[in-house]
């Protein structure tokens, strides 16, 4: 599902930036965007955390594999 990706990949920038900040006290964001009290920033953060309660989810679905041998198999993880 493309929101699943999209989620994902906001998940991850938001990991590096947590990274940055842990390791060198550098907020990525808020160096692009102005400061964290800037609106871009905060809006940047906002999407950033909807995307990680939205990649919350994914530890609770269902997925469907393919083998090999074309079978279709429902997993639960």
């Amino acid at each position: 599902m493309l929101l699943d990706k999209i989620s994902l990949v906001l998940t991850i920038i938001g990991a590096l930036n947590w990274g940055s900040i842990g390791l060198f006290r550098f907020d990525i964001v808020a160096w692009i965007f102005g400061g964290q009290d800037a609106v871009m920033s905060r809006i940047i953060y906002t999407v950033v955390a909807l995307a990680g309660v939205w990649c919350i989810s994914l530890l609770f679905r269902q997925h469907t594999t393919v083998t090999d041998d074309d079978t279709t198999r429902t997993t639960t993880r």
